[in-house]
């Protein structure tokens, strides 16, 4: 999350399987690949720089379980704290995030993050 807050769309991207899936509630279709997850981190942050704010994403309550050898299910909880240019930050979103990591070079990535939002269905 330390690379999505800065912006380094390319960096955030590479935590993803290549043909890694992200499906938030806020997009009609889940981004599928590193090319459109990279995209979208930079669409994002222009946006963000343009309105002049910062998010904050921090996760917590996290939950492991094993799902084989190389693969484990992770749930956490991921509160996004924006703060406008000279104002006070604020809870922007809380939001459910569900991944699975699967183990490629000796690394965990995630080629699958879901993500829920108590205030939507």
């Amino acid at each position: 999350m330390h690379l999505l807050d800065e912006g380094d769309a390319e960096g955030w991207a590479r935590t993803f399987t290549e043909d890694g899936v992200f499906a938030p509630p806020s997009l009609p279709e889940p981004v599928r690949g590193r090319e459109a997850l990279a995209a979208g981190v930079r669409k994002s942050a222009a946006g963000l720089a343009e309105s002049g704010e910062v998010h904050r994403h921090v996760l917590s309550m996290v939950h492991v379980d094993p799902l084989d050898d190389d693969a484990l299910a992770v749930r956490s909880y991921a509160q996004i704290f924006a703060t406008p240019r000279g104002g006070e930050p604020r809870l922007h979103l809380l939001c459910v995030c569900e991944d699975v990591l699967v183990r490629e070079n000796g690394r965990l990535l995630v080629r699958e993050r879901r993500v829920t939002r108590d205030d939507r269905p």
